[in-house]
């Protein structure tokens, strides 16, 4: 398993997001070198996890539970079968392209070590956007990418350093519950009934999903 590419994105005006000032950093572009990567802060005060990667949009993307976003390479070839187009390294708004990594089958608290120093773990799956359909250009984009339920996973930084593309990446702790990125993802969207098996994460659940299964539990005890 490994780093195939590590992808930055810049702040560049677009007519397809409903970001105020037109904003978007979704295209990523794979670079050189080594990243910075740490913890950015709060939603909506922190941006990326990645020295020199833009986050736009505050109210939905960026801080710590959603400091890194990686997608599998296997998923992308996979999705240039079906729409029958070249999809490169980067293009979902991944900072990371992985190889030989079940993403979206990784489990909510998962821990990844990238290279020598870096920890991530897995809070959650992408919930696909305005943005993502205008940047892809494909009609329906979000109602595919919702039925198909490959999401990629968002990450928190748990022990920060520098990353380069071709690292190795290790799962360093695999936790012993059954709840992964596919399910997670499935149940904030499409089957709302998976919503309570999503607390047996924890607190390694993103706090958002996390209140949105708790409230589901709550309204259904009211019944």
């Amino acid at each position: 398993m490994k780093l195939l590419s590590l992808n930055l994105g810049r702040a560049q005006a677009v007519a397809y997001t409903d970001q105020p000032e037109g904003l978007t950093g979704i295209d990523k572009q794979p670079v050189d070198g080594a990243v910075r990567v740490t913890a950015p802060g709060p939603k909506s005060i922190g941006g990326s996890g990645l020295a020199g990667d833009a986050v736009c949009d505050g109210r939905h993307h960026g801080g710590d539970d959603q400091a890194v976003y990686a997608v599998a390479r296997e998923d992308l070839d996979d999705w240039e079968r079906e729409l029958g187009r070249p999809l490169r390294n980067g293009v979902f708004g991944e900072n990371l392209t992985t190889e030989g990594l079940d993403v979206s089958g990784a489990r909510i608290g998962e821990r990844w070590r990238i290279g020598s120093e870096v920890v991530l773990e897995v809070t959650s799956g992408r919930i696909p956007c305005r943005t993502f359909q205008g940047h892809l250009g494909e009609k329906g984009w979000v109602k595919r990418f919702t039925q198909k339920a490959a999401p990629g996973a968002y990450l928190r930084v748990i022990e920060p350093g520098e990353i380069r593309p071709g690292d190795t990446i290790e799962i360093a702790h695999r936790p012993d519950h059954d709840v992964t990125v596919a399910l997670q993802f499935r149940a904030v969207t499409t089957e709302r009934e998976l919503l309570p098996r999503l607390l047996t994460a924890g607190d390694a659940l993103h706090p958002e999903a996390r209140a949105k299964a708790r409230k589901y539990v709550a309204d259904q005890g009211d019944r």
